[in-house]
């Protein structure tokens, strides 16, 4: 969304531009950060449009990734058509929470 002005530019100078959002509906790293230094987080999620609808709007190609095997085809076609094309990629970033905590039982050899 803070990237709106962008695209209305790539379309009125016909680029070509392939956007891939990895949609998590919140500041992710954000919250990670707060949860690591606060215990809690603070106005980090919230909703988003629906961006295939959206990237429409401007006249771009939109996208949504359903499933993780679909990506690489999903890329292929918005590299193809030309134009701009916006995809809407989620993304769950709990798992890095997961490796966060791993790496930090590591002990490192000095």
């Amino acid at each position: 969304m803070m990237n709106s002005q962008e695209i209305e530019t790539a379309i009125r100078y016909g680029l070509d531009i392939v956007i891939l959002i990895w949609n998590d509906s919140s500041y992710g790293l954000i919250e990670w950060k707060q949860m690591n230094q606060y215990q809690r987080i603070s106005n980090v999620r919230f909703d988003n449009p629906d961006f295939v609808k959206y990237a429409e709007s401007f006249g771009a190609n939109g996208y949504r990734v359903e499933r993780t095997a679909d990506l690489p085809a999903i890329l292929e076609a918005a590299l193809s058509n030309g134009g701009v094309s916006i995809i809407d990629c989620p993304v769950d970033y709990r798992e890095n929470v997961k490796l966060t905590e791993q790496l930090g039982t590591l002990i490192c050899p000095t």
